[in-house]
């Protein structure tokens, strides 16, 4: 199997990416574009792009940012809002897969924007036989959260009647070069299905056997290409028109507005899903076994094409990361009411790895804060920060939860 010879990505990445006659991928060479574009050029452009949807008057919004507790969030909402001077709604999805910590940087954003925000929370049943079915049909325990935080912002544009939606960097230019900056892509339900829900909508998981019936999957159908032309609806993508580098913003929003970070279990990034206990443990667990790499090689390559990792650091890294067992299996395990033994038997026939991994993963190695800890140090003694307003480990998934903590100052 080719692998590139800048990054670590290899010709079985998921977004499926291409090699030149050096052996570099698509997505270093679109990375490149990074140090020849015009970014103020670019950015001028994206002024005008929201100038023309700030709205005439203050009985509306200028547009629709998605946000979550663990993410790019903060970075998207203080650009848009105190930079650009827009009058964003916010929308978020509740991944129900919750920490702690993601709660509390989820409110303590919509406190220190004071913007407006509508939040969706799906009944937990309904989530639960969804996650019952796609494990089994697709070997997926998180397309419901992709489901859910690709489709609420759009009906929530359609109902409102706000065209405009932004989100942070698309996954296809940023990881594999799919398109270049400059082609400007925007949000496409074509690319929404193929990729980030694995060719299947929300009309296809019905399944009167399973109790997935029509009425409770139509809650999240996404908005009919009439509604959406229509309305005018069309989703930006900021890495289109600033020059994205998410560790440096994060860094920035950690300075500026506490943003709360933490140690992950299969990754050395302490900054992104922070909010989830599931996506870079079980759900990079399950994606390893499917597809080769996990979300360790995601931000390894990501470090090493902004310079921020050498490929041989980046290498070492992987392999104290991608064979770690996952900490909160027994968690997911009560959460869904399943045994141990009938989840492995599900994720038999996604099982892609060599018998040497196979062998790596059966030894199920457990994460050590201490020992990993020390990965976190680049030759140019850049680290991740691990930022948290308490000591208090998370021991169960939340659906909901206070905002703040108590007895502790600054909140």
């Amino acid at each position: 199997m080719k692998v590139c010879k800048r990054c670590l990505y290899s010709e079985g990445h998921a977004l499926n990416l291409t090699f030149d006659k050096e052996g570099i991928c698509s997505g270093c060479r679109v990375h490149e574009e990074k140090d020849s574009i015009d970014w103020i050029e670019r950015e001028k452009k994206l002024l005008k792009l929201l100038d023309f949807y700030r709205a005439k008057t203050k009985k509306n919004y200028d547009c629709i940012i998605p946000i979550s507790g663990g993410k790019d969030s903060y970075f998207i909402v203080d650009l848009i809002k105190n930079k650009y001077k827009m009058r964003p709604l916010l929308v978020a999805y509740n991944k129900q897969y919750n920490t702690k910590m993601g709660i509390r940087n989820l409110n303590y954003l919509k406190t220190i924007f004071q913007c407006d925000c509508i939040e969706n929370t799906i009944n937990p049943n309904l989530s639960k036989k969804i996650t019952r079915y796609t494990l089994d049909k697709i070997g997926s325990i998180y397309w419901y959260n992709h489901l859910g935080t690709t489709t609420f912002p759009v009906q929530v544009a359609a109902k409102y009647k706000i065209p405009l939606i932004i989100w942070g960097a698309h996954q296809g230019i940023d990881q594999v070069g799919m398109f270049s900056h400059t082609d400007e892509v925007e949000m496409t339900r074509k690319y929404r299905k193929e990729h980030d829900l694995m060719g299947y909508e929300a009309e296809d998981m019905i399944s009167e056997k399973d109790e997935l019936y029509e009425r409770d999957m139509s809650k999240l159908f996404y908005p009919s290409n009439k509604d959406i032309e229509t309305i005018g609806i069309r989703g930006i993508y900021l890495n289109n028109y600033i020059r994205w580098d998410s560790k440096l913003q994060h860094e920035e929003m950690i300075k500026k507005y506490n943003y709360e970070t933490m140690q992950q279990t299969r990754t050395f990034n302490t900054y992104d899903n922070v909010d989830c206990f599931m996506y870079s443990d079980l759900h990079d667990y399950i994606k390893y076994i499917k597809l080769g790499y996990g979300k360790v090689t995601d931000h390894v390559s990501r470090e090493i094409r902004l310079n921020h990792l050498s490929r041989e650091e980046g290498l070492k890294i992987v392999e104290k990361y991608q064979y770690n067992f996952p900490k909160y299996l027994n968690m997911f395990l009560e959460w869904l009411e399943i045994s141990e033994k009938e989840f492995f038997k599900k994720l038999e026939k996604f099982n892609k790895l060599k018998k040497e991994d196979i062998n790596k993963l059966e030894k199920r190695v457990l994460f050590n804060e201490n020992i990993h800890s020390r990965d976190l140090l680049y030759t140019n003694n850049e680290k991740f920060i691990i930022n948290s307003r308490t000591n208090c480990i998370d021991d169960k998934i939340l659906l909901f939860d206070k905002g703040y903590i108590n007895n502790i100052k600054g909140n």
